[in-house]
C-alpha cells in the first residue's frame, strides 16, 4: 500500500502531510503541479514489509491555494508487481487547527486476491494542532471473497521545533470482523532533511508488532522533487 517512507512528509502519511496546506479565498486559485522520484532501501507501510529490498517511487502532485489536492504515487513491489495510488481531497486550517479530508484508492499491477483493481480503498481524515496530529482512515478491504471494513488509527507527534526534522508516529489497524485478525501496529521515528541539489533525505526506524511479525525495520530514502507548473 502507501508510502511510510520516501513520501515521509509529503505522505508519510500522505494525506495528513498535506493538512499544511492552508485554505485561502480568492477569485482565482493559484495552482502547481509537481513530479517527484526516488527510491527506499525497504518499503514498509503501517508496518508491513511491502518489498524485503530496494524499491523505486514516484508520483505527479497537484495542489491550489484553495486546500484542494490530488494525485498519483507508484512504487515496484518485486520484480512481478507495481503499485499505483490515486488520491484527491481537500486540506486547510481553521483557527489554530489544520484538518483534512481525502479518498485514496491502492490498485495493483497484478491481481491481489479475489480484487483486479482497486484492492484497498479508503476515506482519509485527519486533525492537527501545533506539534499532534491525528489520522483516521477508513478502508474497504476488496482482497477476500467478501469485502471488508477496518480503520486505521495513527497519532503523530512533530519534534521539529526541538530536533529538527524528527517526527514520532504510532499507528494501529483494526478491522470490523471478529473473526478477522486486526493488522500491525507500529512506532514509527521518522527523520527527513533537505541536502545539496534539492534532495530529500529520510530515514525511519519502525516497530511492527501482531501479525506483521514483530519485526523492526531501518528504512533509508532519496528523492527529488520537480516543478512541472
Amino acid at each position: 500500500m502507501k508510502k511510510l517512507s520516501i513520501k515521509p512528509l509529503m505522505a508519510a502519511m500522505a494525506i495528513a502531510g498535506a493538512a499544511s496546506f492552508a485554505a485561502a479565498p480568492a477569485a482565482h486559485a493559484e495552482a502547481s503541479v509537481t513530479a517527484n522520484l526516488g527510491g527506499v532501501t525497504n518499503y514498509v507501510f503501517r508496518g508491513f514489509d511491502q518489498t524485503g529490498g530496494l524499491s523505486m517511487q514516484g508520483g505527479i502532485d497537484y495542489q491550489n491555494d484553495m486546500g484542494i489536492y490530488a494525485g498519483i504515487w507508484g512504487s515496484t513491489m518485486g520484480a512481478d508487481q507495481n503499485e499505483y495510488d490515486l488520491y484527491i481531497g481537500w486540506a486547510g486550517k481553521i483557527s489554530d487547527f489544520d484538518f483534512g479530508v481525502g479518498y485514496t484508492a491502492y490498485s495493483y499491477s497484478e491481481e491481489v486476491g479475489d480484487s483486479d483493481f482497486q484492492a484497498f480503498e479508503e476515506v482519509n481524515l485527519s486533525v492537527g494542532v501545533s506539534m499532534l496530529s491525528f489520522n483516521l482512515d477508513l478502508g474497504k478491504d476488496n482482497t477476500g471473497p467478501d469485502e471488508l471494513d477496518y480503520n486505521h488509527y495513527a497519532a503523530s507527534l512533530d519534534l521539529d521545533p526541538y530536533v529538527t526534522g524528527v517526527s514520532l508516529t504510532y499507528g494501529t489497524t483494526v478491522y470490523e470482523d471478529d473473526d478477522f485478525e486486526d493488522g500491525a501496529s507500529y512506532f514509527d521515528i521518522a527523520y527527513g532533511t533537505t541536502l545539496d541539489y534539492g534532495l530529500d533525505f529520510t530515514a525511519n526506524l519502525i516497530f511492527s508488532g501482531e501479525n506483521a511479525e514483530d519485526d523492526t525495520y531501518f528504512v533509508v530514502g532519496l528523492s527529488k522533487t520537480f516543478d512541472l507548473m
